[in-house]
């Protein structure tokens, strides 16, 4: 039996700090939850911050006085993986109710956006093989290397992503580098050797030839939803889940949670 079409909104949220972007995210998982809508945001972070996966251990692993000398801020995800720094990058998420599609198929559909939305750009992207489908979050970055599926241009990981479902409702998120600073992990480690000598991630620096606009991959991305799920979808402001994103914000401003493992 086909499945009922799907109604998708589009966020281009404004730059926030790494608690109010976790905390808006979970806002829109809420949002899925409550109304059935799929939501495809795309925002960036007003300073540059290094999230930590949901399950990765970190507490006493990184050097916050180097983090705070470098004007690095730090914030935990609800969704797993592994480190990555937010600076020059495009960062998206996808909420969307979870009791329709399977990890696989979500992953699949999410997969199949970005790509379109890559392709609109000009970059030669593609699902990688092989690999482990679920790498065990440790202190090499989230770009060391492609877990299977994930989206490789040339070899290199260029799509880092993650994903958590709870009650009913699904939250991914994505990142593109458009430059690669990504080794600047490892800096921020007490143990350097912690961290092995990782190859470059791919970016849309590279893929393209210059350094496309935040604006620029946001609009493939929602042409992208657009063309491959819902041609009606409608713009969504972060105003309409500030509320929602309020009551979340101090669980991500927490260091308990921040430093919870």
């Amino acid at each position: 039996m086909p499945k009922a079409p799907r109604r998708w909104r589009l966020m281009h949220a404004p730059a926030a700090s790494g608690a109010e972007n976790m905390a808006r995210d979970a806002a829109l998982m809420d949002h899925a939850r409550n109304t059935g809508e799929h939501v495809f945001s795309v925002y960036s972070w007003t300073r540059p911050t290094l999230s930590l996966g949901r399950n990765q251990t970190a507490r006493g692993r990184y050097d916050l006085d180097e983090a705070a000398r470098r004007e690095i801020d730090i914030v935990r995800r609800p969704t797993g993986g592994r480190a990555l720094l937010h600076w020059r990058e495009v960062t998206y998420s996808v909420a969307a109710s979870s009791e329709d599609d399977s990890l696989r198929e979500s992953y699949e559909q999410i997969n199949a956006i970005v790509l379109y939305g890559l392709r609109k750009l000009g970059v030669d992207a593609a699902e990688a093989q092989g690999g482990p489908r679920t790498p065990s979050p440790g202190d090499l970055p989230c770009f060391a290397a492609p877990a299977e599926g994930e989206l490789v241009t040339n070899g290199s990981k260029l799509v880092g992503s993650a994903q958590v479902r709870e009650n009913g409702a699904l939250l991914q998120h994505g990142s593109i580098l458009i430059r690669d600073d990504q080794s600047l992990i490892a800096d921020l480690l007490r143990e350097k050797s912690s961290a092995a000598e990782v190859p470059r991630a791919a970016t849309l620096a590279d893929a393209m030839g210059r350094e496309p606009t935040l604006d620029e991959v946001a609009r493939a991305l929602f042409e992208s939803v657009k063309a491959l799920e819902d041609a009606d979808a409608t713009a969504m402001d972060a105003a309409e889940v500030q509320d929602l994103t309020e009551k979340h914000l101090e669980q991500f401003q927490n260091p308990l949670w921040t430093w919870r493992k």
